[in-house]
């Protein structure tokens, strides 16, 4: 809590500073152009609530987390909108030590022209089509502390600079130039492995440690009714490799890799078709891994609006049970029902079964608006007949969970 404690007061001087000195820079002052700045500033205050209803299979682990959150955003822009400054935090309290933590998910300049964007500064970055498995986004390190299937990223330090050409596509190019470690739950954490994993014990191949210097580039189009992204990747790995020991204890190092990744969607009709696909090389271990599937929309089923979306994917990873997310050959099948309503209500539920030992993992995400600033959200994650060769989700078989949390929008 101290450390947190710190790294806000240290967030608060920081942002004090850079906006002044953004300000004094370009000539903000008079009253003319003033009425050319345009802010806005949102808040965040969202409680939350988790609860485990099996057994913990690990001494020191609880069933109940109450928690809460805090999620400023500031945005600024002027020069008619050319140039721009983007500020969001983030800052959890949980029961869980390693869960309470305070990130800068965005802390960054930009600046656009006619056919090309230069960022500076922490950003978020997404790449992707496919709703199981996102293997192609390879920016940000992954929250691991703050959700289960991997979708809440940090802040990532970068330069990223996007040059539009017409009728060809727009590349992205990115410098990175720190790496970020992936925090793992603490002793009191469900979703974690027999051993405590402390991310400052875990160590880089490079002797650059999180100084190495990481680039990437994408490629991005669309032709029709195909959109198709090329990308490649350079540096530290985002996933730290591990391998266990028979004494029961997990050695995990960061090593350098080359990702090379396709992200391609056909849209016609009703149908989406998505793939997503990687090639990752290193010298700990080369593999291919690959997510397709397709989702289909029945549209205003009851004329009020009503969507309800169909989806399958199909996930292979050549590492097997050694992929962290545990979809080495595993079907997902699920559905998204969209209400379309003034509340906003949404709920996106299915099943993922691996086709090799037959372990289960069922989910709910649901969510709604009421009243003019707070949303409601639930969401439960079953896992069901773990088999004890899935090296990384055999941990936390006894894990499923219900998480319900209501937040107030300022």
């Amino acid at each position: 809590m101290k450390v947190c404690l710190i790294q806000i007061q240290m967030m608060n001087k920081a942002l004090s500073f850079v906006l002044v000195s953004l300000f004094f820079c370009c000539g903000l002052n008079s009253q003319a152009q003033n009425k050319l700045v345009h802010h806005d500033f949102e808040l965040e205050l969202k409680g939350e609530y988790r609860y485990f209803y099996n057994d913990a299979a690990f001494d020191g682990q609880h069933d109940h987390f109450p928690s809460f959150a805090i999620q400023p955003e500031y945005y600024v822009d002027w020069n008619n909108g050319n140039e721009s400054f983007n500020v969001r935090g983030f800052f959890r309290v949980d029961k869980d030590d390693a869960r309470t933590h305070f990130d800068i998910r965005e802390f960054y300049y930009l600046k656009a022209n006619n056919n090309w964007e230069l960022s500076i500064g922490a950003k978020k970055v997404f790449w992707g089509v496919t709703e199981s498995n996102h293997l192609v986004d390879i920016i940000n390190q992954t929250d691991q502390v703050e959700s289960f299937d991997g979708e809440e990223k940090l802040g990532q330090p970068m330069v990223q600079f996007s040059w539009i050409v017409q009728n060809i596509g727009t590349f992205d190019f990115f410098y990175l130039p720190y790496h970020r470690k992936r925090t793992f739950g603490g002793e009191k954490a469900r979703l974690r492995f027999p051993i405590l994993i402390d991310k400052d014990f875990i160590g880089y191949e490079s002797g650059a440690k999180q100084w190495h210097q990481d680039f990437a580039v994408r490629w991005k189009h669309y032709f029709g009714i195909f959109d198709v992204g090329f990308s490649h990747f350079y540096g530290n790995g985002r996933e730290p490799v591990f391998s266990f020991n028979s004494d029961g204890t997990i050695n995990a190092f960061y090593p350098v890799i080359n990702q090379t990744g396709l992200d391609f969607q056909i849209t016609h009709d009703a149908f989406l078709w998505k793939l997503e696909s990687i090639y990752r090389t290193s010298d700990a271990l080369n593999f291919f891994a690959m997510a397709a599937g397709l989702e289909y929309t029945f549209s205003n089923i009851d004329g009020n609006g009503l969507d309800i979306g169909l989806l399958t994917e199909y996930n292979y990873d050549e590492r097997d049970e050694l992929a962290l997310s545990s979809l080495q050959n595993d079907l997902f099948i699920g559905s998204r029902i969209a209400f379309n309503d003034t509340q906003d209500t949404s709920i996106l539920f299915g099943g993922i079964v691996d086709l090799d030992s037959n372990s289960k993992v069922f989910s709910l995400e649901g969510s709604r608006r009421f009243g003019n600033s707070w949303t409601a959200q639930v969401e439960a994650r079953i896992l069901k007949e773990i088999d004890q060769s899935e090296l990384i989700l055999s941990n936390f078989k006894q894990d499923s969970f219900l998480r319900v949390s209501i937040s107030k929008f300022f």
